[in-house]
Formats: C-alpha cells, structure tokens, sequence
C-alpha cells in the first residue's frame, strides 16, 4: 500500500488507462469510444511523465554557465509527451470528420446500427 501512495501518478494513470479502455469496449456510440480514446492518451502521456520525473532534479535549463548533468530531469519523456499529444490531436480531428460522414451516410451514431445499414445496403 506504501508504494502505491508513493506512486500516485502511475496508479492513477492505471485507473485512467482501465477508464478509457473500459468506455472503448462498452460503448456503442462512435464520439462516446474517442472520448475514451482519449482518456487513454492521457493516461499514457501522464504515465511518460511522471517516469521522466526525478524528484530533486530541475529541469535542463543552465542557470549561471553551470552544466551539471546529474542535477537535471531527462528532457526525452517531456519531448514525447509534447510529440503524442499532437498526434493524439490530429488523429481524433481526422477521426470525428470520419464519424461526420458515417453519420451523413448512415444517419447514426451507434456502431450495432451502422454494421446492420451496411449489410443491409450491400445485400441490396
């Protein structure tokens, strides 16, 4: 239980993860399955930052011509936290005007009700 207190961030970037992975499989409604999406982007990105995280160190930012490389945060977490989550946002803008058109052409959101109008439309 101490080391579950004492990595808090992981443990809630667990349950985030569990959440959106949750709302992924249960949901029918396609926005309601990104939203989850979502959530476990940032559980992800949450995670990677709190592993890059040292406690006692600063970041890597010399201050007064000093370069001591024991004292400063590993600057690669933060990096790819900041790459993830433009790729996280590009792919959900592409991925809502996908859902945009499905509901054009379908007039639904629910993926039970999209997979039977397209059946049905192929049968035909």
């Amino acid at each position: 239980m101490s080391q579950l207190l004492r990595n808090y961030y992981e443990a809630a970037s667990v349950i985030l993860f569990g959440i959106g992975f949750m709302n992924l499989l249960l949901q029918n409604n396609l926005i309601k399955k990104f939203i989850g999406l979502n959530i476990m982007d940032t559980a992800v990105y949450l995670f990677l930052a709190a592993k890059g995280y040292v406690v006692g160190r600063v970041a890597p930012v010399m201050q007064d011509g000093i370069i001591d490389a024991q004292h400063y945060i590993n600057p690669v977490p933060a990096g790819l936290v900041l790459t993830g989550i433009v790729v996280s946002v590009s792919v959900t803008a592409f991925s809502l005007a996908l859902v945009q058109r499905l509901y054009k052409h379908y007039g639904t959101l629910h993926m039970d009700e999209i997979i039977r109008l397209s059946r049905e439309r192929e049968g035909d």
